[in-house]
């Protein structure tokens, strides 16, 4: 599959890919400030969107459910459902319980680019047995 062109920006003299940008406003959205991110962590997070949209283009609610997952995992459950509500919170923890029992899927990738990336709160490490195996 190629890769979409993502441009993080050079000196100012580049702009912002749109992807990066939707992405970006996906994560304000959720209540987590894209600078809070790196971007790596955004890139790769992108990377891991597009290969599940299958050659298509990403739509906004692949770009707002993983903004979700990365956003609770950094924020930690308490601040996230703070932000977002009680009933986005419970989503996306069903979320990640069925990520983690199921194996490989977008969901589960994005919780594990937290965990090695080390964006992820202690709490939901703790919360969901999460490791590694790295450590």
């Amino acid at each position: 599959m190629a890769q979409r062109g993502w441009s993080i920006g050079f000196f100012g003299l580049f702009g912002r890919s749109p992807a990066l940008r939707e992405f970006d406003k996906a994560l304000r959205a959720v209540d987590l400030h894209p600078k809070l991110v790196p971007e790596a962590v955004k890139l790769t997070a992108l990377s891991l969107i597009d290969d599940h949209a299958r050659g298509k283009d990403p739509t906004p609610q692949a770009y707002a459910g993983a903004a979700e997952i990365l956003s609770y995992c950094a924020l930690g459950s308490d601040h996230f459902a703070s932000a977002n509500g009680e009933a986005l919170a419970a989503c996306v923890e069903r979320r990640i319980e069925e990520a983690l029992g199921a194996g490989v899927n977008l969901d589960a990738q994005l919780v594990l680019l937290a965990l090695h990336a080390k964006i992820i709160q202690p709490s939901v490490v703790e919360s969901f047995q999460l490791e590694s195996g790295m450590d």
